[in-house]
């Protein structure tokens, strides 16, 4: 049996219709974009097996690559451990402020700056409520971002989509070929105009995973020790999150208490580190090309960038 990457052909629609109708305009603008035959399209890809291991001794003919039902030949591959570009996102909108929710979000930026290594990673920090705000600009200096403290009390509306989609276009300009967005929040958004397909379509194009942290009450954890069952809506936001998440690579994950928190981001590092690069030139066609990257082997579960913009030049 083959695992296919973790891909809905609903994205692929929506990002077209949206394409058509110009009503995403900054989609087709701000996707790394290729003539055929001239540049290579790149995909960072992780895999796992069943248990949720990270595996790092796959090989080129490990993968294949299907290209809007066309098979392409892989043209260069990489593996091993590389350093990273972090972009920490921070949600500090009112909604943070419900359950404690906002001192989780600091134990994660804790946390992550922490599993940052000296002298190879690179970060910057975020925070968004109504608009993004920039902390600190990427930089290798990490004891400048370990020093940095969140305080203040959360207020606002909550622009999440939005300020995803902008953080991504910022880590796609950076030079390390393992990068991603990690953001911390509630998972509520009330304020963005982007919709989690159209900020999908934004990230896998440039090759950018997006990772969320979800930061919960232990009573709003489902499945946990003290949780209880969601509320539809919240059920409802927190569902598109991991589904934008998929669409690029990343993944989500919903914490409540630091063990949590901390285990997360080690897996998330963990991750991170051992993505396969693999490149392979793209079609011919223009527009919006869905991909997907598969695994070989029996029991493998593969994440990868869901597509990329093809035919179109970027504007001057």
């Amino acid at each position: 049996m083959k695992v296919r990457v973790m891909f809905s052909t609903a994205l692929a629609v929506t990002l077209m219709t949206a394409l058509n109708d110009g009503s995403v305009s900054a989609v087709a603008q701000d996707q790394v974009t290729f003539r055929g035959g001239v540049d290579l399209v790149t995909a960072t890809v992780s895999v796992r097996d069943r248990k949720g291991r990270v595996i790092r001794d796959l090989k080129q003919t490990d993968f294949e690559i299907i290209d809007s039902g066309l098979n392409r030949d892989i043209k260069t591959f990489e593996a091993g451990e590389s350093p990273i570009s972090l972009a920490v996102l921070v949600d500090i909108s009112g909604s943070m402020s419900v359950g404690g929710n906002i001192q989780r979000a600091r134990t994660a930026v804790t946390v992550a700056m922490a599993a940052l290594k000296n002298g190879a990673d690179e970060a910057a920090l975020f925070t968004f409520d109504s608009k993004l705000e920039e902390i600190v600009e990427f930089t290798s200096d990490l004891a400048r971002l370990r020093r940095v403290k969140l305080e203040g009390t959360p207020w606002g509306k909550t622009s999440l989509f939005d300020a995803i989609a902008q953080t991504a276009r910022l880590v796609g300009d950076r030079a390390n070929r393992h990068r991603a967005v990690f953001v911390i929040t509630d998972g509520v958004d009330t304020g963005s105009q982007l919709k989690a397909p159209e900020v999908s379509g934004i990230a896998s194009g440039i090759d950018v995973p997006v990772y969320l942290l979800t930061v919960v009450n232990p009573v709003d954890h489902s499945g946990a020790e003290f949780g209880v069952v969601q509320a539809e809506t919240r059920t409802t936001d927190r569902a598109n999150l991991a589904d934008l998440a998929r669409w690029t690579g990343g993944d989500m994950r919903i914490a409540s208490t630091g063990e949590h928190i901390g285990n997360t981001i080690v897996d998330m590092f963990d991750e991170l580190r051992h993505q396969y690069l693999i490149s392979f030139e793209p079609g011919e066609r223009e527009g919006w090309h869905p991909i997907e990257i598969r695994a070989r082997k029996n029991d493998l579960i593969v994440r990868a960038r869901s597509g990329y913009m093809a035919g179109r030049l970027r504007p001057s």
